[in-house]
């Protein structure tokens, strides 16, 4: 007999409350998506947007793709990558969000555009960083040229919200 353990889907409040300040990006990008959670909530909430996940996770991917099924507007898509070399060309997301993952500012700040949004989200508090995982992460952000705009808690969580500075509108502004 075989005993199923039940998978713990994170908690996306702190994702919706960081969301809320972003505009209306057009291309969106979710790192470490899983099954695609995150992924469906973005398409959701921002119904113009192309929006994409990114996860290490062969398996995850597979999982995430017959979630979506045929999209023939090609709005959701899932690619199997990592953080740290995303298989994507410079300047081309408005939002990239990770929630409980861990970013790299650098490969970020490649990939979004000049004022476009970063949001970190943890689904528990417990999981931002602190002490020096915290100053490296902010070191790192500043490094890339990514400014922290808030921080806030959200249901059990957290988020933080950054911009790629270099100017520009806030995403579908204008």
């Amino acid at each position: 007999m075989q005993v199923s353990v039940p998978v713990s889907i994170p908690p996306l409040t702190p994702l919706a409350a960081a969301v809320l300040r972003v505009g209306q990006p057009e291309r969106v990008l979710q790192l470490e998506c899983g099954e695609g959670d995150g992924v469906l909530f973005l398409a959701r909430e921002f119904p113009q947007a192309r929006v994409r996940g990114l996860d290490r996770s062969a398996r995850a991917v597979r999982a995430a793709q017959d979630r979506v099924g045929l999209d023939p507007e090609g709005r959701v898509a899932f690619k199997v990558g990592r953080p740290g070399a995303l298989p994507f060309p410079d300047d081309h997301f408005d939002l990239v969000a990770a929630l409980d993952a861990t970013p790299r500012p650098a490969e970020i700040a490649r990939v979004l555009r000049p004022g476009g949004f970063l949001v970190l989200a943890w689904s528990e508090r417990s999981r931002a960083p602190r002490g020096p995982r915290r100053r490296l992460l902010d070191w790192s952000l500043r490094r890339a040229r990514i400014d922290r705009l808030a921080e806030e808690d959200a249901g059990d969580g957290s988020f933080a919200l950054a911009r790629l500075g270099g100017g520009g509108t806030r995403p579908g502004a204008g």
